[in-house]
């Protein structure tokens, strides 16, 4: 047996038991873990699917450019499949994303552009602006926009929730993942409550981000805006893809939580993850040590990404000193 392409590897990751980390808890906690799809993270599911589906519309044509705005993962899953495509690509992401994102798209073929991370989403300095910018300059691009692009929860929808219904034999009883465009918490919650409603997801986000008060007031608080070190989950816009419908809970967890839990998964478990899956975990174990927990629950808690984007920050001592994280 053979693949025709790197693009049929993607998908169908495991579920790995946390033993240590999660030993207090009677009962099971189960980690996804996405970086074993072949761009090392979970966003090469919908990186694949927004293509496919552009092309299906017709909004891309061969030779084409793909323009987005990505934190450094949507960008490794649009820049794999332009590869054996056929497209170019050019990526907007912030200055607060590790270096080795940025080469590893390089790395692909692609052009990256920084942008200012502390700028309002519609300053046009902005790396959202910058993409849609561009977007509208280049002849024959496509901005697939993640954040509001349906075909992004879709993806989530049509594998990530059947691959959790399927290995769980149906037992879930807890979903967790990190909030940020929406689309991975809101497709698989919506495919396994439509098996399950009484399946509880719980979304987590970053201090400073402006989820958690909306999820809980409906207020849109800027003054809950605020710069962080974690990439990947929370927004300080509201994309179309977040569905709160579809969410029961919302935990969140600071950079150091994360970062301190992203390194306990790495020497006490053997998983080696970005920041966004340390801050998934914090946020899941917390949440189940508040007693909805039971020893009969299964949790599922999706770790996004590979700690090799990372090895320069989180799992450096003197990055994590000069930020206060470590003695």
């Amino acid at each position: 047996m053979y693949y025709n392409s790197i693009l049929e590897t993607i998908g169908n990751t495991p579920l790995i038991k946390l033993n240590n980390l999660a030993d207090d808890l009677q009962g099971t906690v189960l980690v996804k873990v996405e970086y074993f799809n072949p761009g090392h993270s979970v966003k090469d599911r919908i990186g694949l699917k927004m293509i496919e589906d552009a092309e299906k519309e017709g909004l891309i044509e061969p030779g084409g450019t793909i323009i987005e705005g990505t934190s450094g993962n949507t960008g490794m899953g649009l820049a794999l499949a332009a590869v054996i495509k056929g497209y170019d690509c050019i990526f907007t992401t912030t200055d607060k994303q590790s270096k080795a994102k940025l080469d590893m798209l390089r790395a692909l073929g692609a052009e990256v552009k920084v942008c200012p991370t502390d700028v309002e989403p519609d300053d046009p300095r902005s790396y959202y602006s910058v993409a849609k910018r561009l977007s509208e300059e280049i002849p024959n691009s496509y901005y697939p926009n993640q954040y509001d692009n349906p075909s992004n929860t879709q993806a989530h929808y049509e594998t990530t929730g059947p691959e959790i219904w399927e290995q769980t034999e149906g037992n879930v009883t807890h979903y967790v993942a990190g909030m940020g465009t929406g689309g991975t918490i809101s497709g698989t919650s919506k495919y396994l409550k439509e098996q399950n409603e009484d399946i509880q997801t719980i979304g987590v986000d970053s201090k400073g981000s402006v989820y958690k008060k909306y999820f809980e007031t409906g207020e849109f608080d800027k003054d809950e805006i605020h710069p962080y070190l974690t990439e990947g989950i929370g927004e300080d816009i509201i994309p179309e893809n977040m569905d709160f419908d579809l969410i029961d809970a919302v935990m969140q967890v600071n950079d150091e939580n994360a970062f301190i839990t992203t390194r306990k998964l790495a020497q006490e478990e053997g998983l080696f993850v970005g920041g966004s899956c340390g801050a998934a975990v914090y946020g899941a174990l917390e949440y189940a040590r508040s007693g909805d927990f039971g020893e009969d629950d299964l949790m599922v808690i999706i770790l996004p990404d590979s700690g090799t984007r990372y090895v320069s920050k989180i799992f450096n001592d003197k990055w994590m000193q000069e930020k206060g994280f470590l003695d």
